[in-house]
């Protein structure tokens, strides 16, 4: 049985009730397949799973998508349910941030600068600071991302290494849609041309990497 919490205490309470391994899959709910298989990775790896859903606001942007991002808490408990989750962690923002947006956040160094970094800034700082917020409160043994966000998985090791967090942090492979796009709550706002525009990325990544193998 999967067992809801969305406060603080209630989050110390519950973890403190298990005793052996514990992993966590951090997400911002809109749970597809690819979370799923995060889920199921960390089932086959530790005693217990922690999911965390929560949409934060430290990495949107002035002009993103923060109000309209997909909320779909009771679709999710579903998929944590069939995934074999222990324990899911549904935090508002008050609960996340009770003295308001922090003053003090994690500073990506010159990688969260680029790539991504580089088109939103100030996004890695916002990712960092909840990881390791939500890594404090879980306090897991394990912690499973996705490699579809390769810079985000990177920078999340990085951190851990450069400020000794006592976690290890497992990339898991992309999930894929039939056509090839990878699998992304977002993905869900593209219209049919952008669609094929995106596909042409994983297209063309295959393509180096079978030339690379010639």
């Amino acid at each position: 049985m999967t067992e809801l919490v969305h406060s603080r205490a209630d989050l110390a309470r519950a973890r403190s009730a298990r005793t052996g391994t514990v992993g966590v899959v951090m997400t911002m709910g809109a749970l597809h397949s690819g979370h799923e298989t995060l889920i199921r990775a960390a089932r086959d790896r530790v005693d217990h799973v922690i999911v965390t859903i929560f949409v934060n606001p430290l990495q949107f942007g002035p002009n993103e998508d923060f109000d309209r991002y997909p909320r779909t808490l009771e679709t999710d408990l579903e998929v944590c349910r069939r995934a074999g989750a222990d324990l899911v962690f549904a935090p508002s923002v008050a609960d996340m941030y009770p003295g308001g947006q922090p003053a003090v956040r994690v500073n990506p160094g010159p990688l969260g600068e680029d790539l991504e970094g580089l088109s939103r800034p100030g996004f890695f700082h916002g990712v960092l600071t909840v990881v390791m917020k939500l890594l404090q409160l879980t306090r897991p043994d394990l912690t499973f991302f996705g490699e579809k966000d390769y810079q985000q998985l990177t920078l999340v090791r990085r951190m851990c290494r450069d400020l000794d967090v006592p976690v290890e942090v497992v990339g898991v492979p992309t999930v894929r849609e039939p056509d090839g796009l990878a699998l992304s709550s977002r993905n869900r706002y593209l219209s049919g041309p952008e669609r094929t525009a995106a596909l042409s990325l994983s297209r063309a990544l295959r393509a180096g990497a079978d030339a690379a193998e010639a």
